[in-house]
Parts: structure tokens; sequence; C-alpha cells
């Protein structure tokens, strides 16, 4: 069967090689007679498994030694009540960027542990931008932001900001580009974008940030014993750091963070010109703003809408579908898809351009 145009934004699109290597695993893991998904996660080889993953981000991500790599359980999700459980200490605040509905998320599990200051928000323009000018406040326990925005399709760019502690969200942009991990205290993400299956939340933080944390706080919710166990406190989700170890190295073998993001932004300029040019489409985010993950857009009247994913979907064209509270269109362009398939999707828009001109010519004649 034909491999589909996957611009999902949920799983993320992985190599194929990737796929075929963890199939084989699966069945019969380097030989040994075991699938990785029964094998102990306390036997040798899959402590080299960690240890090799951790030195893959570390490399790629160019994470100094006084900052830990850890491999947690339950998504950002779960990180969004972690760090304020560790972090929001009685009689402090903390500050929160709200740039749409996972940063939202994050600031409603704050509010359980303490105080938080909304520093930002883009809400008055539907989050179609990041603010930019904005106090972040020393005193402040951290201030919390979200790098992308899959529903919103927006990115920040800059994180040069002084004053709190730095932690942020990078659940579907990690990996994408350059960063430079010393401007954050923290930053979490979970596997499922540019890494590998879902089940595996990575944290990268600073070793003094982690021991500032609160004394009183369950061992499965304290960074701190991750850190101090090697990431293995209990049983792990060996499946998840397995694949993300053969994601890792298959960016190794693409240039890095480096190449990947060269590519990432010859797809994204591509789609963007595309949209921009069709009159059919409009994108919703400002132009400098505009997410290089999540290409988010509208069609300019809904028979259009509904006819365009007709005609994507006949082309092999998957997962473009707007988020269900926005409607629209959003193409994720996550690090393994390729450039041929945003061709396709590019293609597709200039065919149907043309198919919708062709169609509204003769109903007005």
């Amino acid at each position: 069967m034909h491999k589909k145009h996957n611009f999902g934004a949920g799983p993320c699109i992985l190599p194929s090689s990737v796929m075929e290597q963890a199939a084989q695993a699966v069945i019969n893991w380097g030989g040994m007679g075991l699938s990785i998904l029964e094998v102990s996660h306390r036997s040798p080889e899959f402590e080299d498994v960690v240890l090799k993953t951790q030195l893959l981000v570390r490399e790629l991500l160019s994470v100094p030694d006084h900052y830990s790599v850890l491999f947690l359980q339950g998504g950002a999700s779960t990180q969004f009540a972690m760090v304020p459980m560790n972090f929001l200490s009685k009689g402090k605040k903390a500050a929160y960027l709200d740039t749409g509905y996972f940063a939202q998320k994050a600031i409603k599990e704050a509010k359980l542990f303490g105080e938080v200051a909304l520093v930002a928000s883009s809400k008055d323009k539907d989050y179609a931008y990041i603010p930019v000018d904005f106090n972040n406040d020393k005193q402040a326990a951290y201030l919390h932001c979200t790098s992308n925005n899959t529903i919103e399709g927006t990115e920040i760019f800059d994180f040069s900001t002084a004053g709190a502690p730095l932690i942020c969200d990078m659940s579907s942009d990690i990996f994408s580009r350059k960063i430079n991990i010393t401007d954050f205290d923290l930053i979490y993400a979970g596997a499922q974008k540019n890494m590998g299956p879902a089940g595996m939340t990575l944290v990268i933080a600073k070793n003094e940030f982690l021991d500032q944390a609160k004394k009183e706080i369950p061992s499965m919710l304290d960074y701190r014993v991750f850190r101090d166990n090697m990431s293995m406190y209990n049983t792990p989700p060996v499946f998840s750091i397995y694949v993300a170890m053969l994601n890792l190295l298959w960016l190794k073998d693409q240039g890095g963070v480096n190449g990947i993001e060269q590519k990432n932004i010859e797809k994204a300029k591509l789609l963007y010109t595309e949209i921009d040019r069709n009159p059919l489409f409009y994108g919703t985010a400002d132009v400098g703003h505009r997410s290089r993950m999540n290409v988010t857009f509208l069609a300019i009247n809904k028979e259009v809408e509904t006819g365009f994913l007709k005609f994507a979907a006949d082309q092999g064209i998957v997962g473009i579908k707007g988020y269900r509270t926005v409607g629209g269109f959003r193409a994720s362009l996550y690090n393994a898809l390729p450039l041929s398939s945003v061709e396709v999707l590019v293609s597709a828009m200039a065919s149907f351009e043309k198919i919708y001109s062709d169609k509204t010519v003769l109903e007005l004649g």
C-alpha cells in the first residue's frame, strides 16, 4: 500500500528506517530471542539504551554537564502540574505567558498550587501572535512559556529574556531547530511530536534549579528522584525510549538539529508561500510569529474547506483538518515529513484553485 502524506498534529510521522528497526525489535530485539516489549528494564542491554538516548539528547542539543536529562511519563499534561508542585513555594508566585490552548491548560493546573501571574496574553487576537513586550519579574518562582502552539500555529523564536527562571513546554518543536539550553532552567516535551511514540516525556533541567524544589513531594512527581535514579526509579516506558533512540540516531544522520532546521525552514516557506499566493486560502498567524511545525490556515468559505479536504484525501494527503474548535486546516511539518509531501500538498492546493475557479466561472455563466 502506498504510504500516505501524513500531516497529522498528534503522533508524529516517523522515518521508515526507524519504523523498520522498531518493528524488528518488537519481534526479536538484537538477536536476543526476546521482544523489546518484554525485555527487563533492569537488563544491561536496556540500561545501555537509556544511556545512549541521554547522550544523543546531550549531543544534538548541546546540553551542558550541569543539566540533567530525564525520561519521565505522563506527557506534557502531567508536567503542567509537576512544575508548580516542585517549584511554586508558599509566598511566591509563578509567571505564565498565555499563548493558546496548551498554555491555558498549564495555567489552570498551576493555580491549584499557588499564585499565578499572567504576564502577557495574545487572547485579544485569538492567539494569532506571540506577546513580546512583557515584564519577566525576577522575583517570580519561574516564568513558564509554550514554545510552539500546535492549535494556533505560532512559535517563539527568541528566548533571551532576563528575570525569573525560564521553564518551557517544547513538546511540539523540540529537536526541530537549534536552541540555547542555557536560556532555560527547565524544558519539558512529550515524545510524540519529533522524538517517537507517546509514552516518554523528556525533561532537561539545570541541576541547581532542581535542587531548589520543595522538599515534600511524592516520589513519582519529584524531578530529583528521577535524576538520582537515572530515570529508572520505576518501570520506564521502554519501547518509547528505544524508538526515541532510533529516531535521534536518524536525526544525527540528517546533519543533526542544524541540518533538520534548514529542511524545516524550506518546508514551511514552501507552504506559507502557497497559502499567501492562493486566493482560496489565508493564514491565521501573524507573519512574524508563524510556526514552522504547525501551519494553520483557513478557506475563504465552507464550500472550499469541505471540497479541498475531500480533494486532498484523494491525493493521499491526511491529517490536515484543523483542530475541532478552530476548523480550517492545519498541516504539521514535523522532522520526518519529507519535502516531497509538502510539494504534493502545495500542488493539490494549486490544482484545487483551478478546479474551483473553472467551476465558479461555469456557474456564473
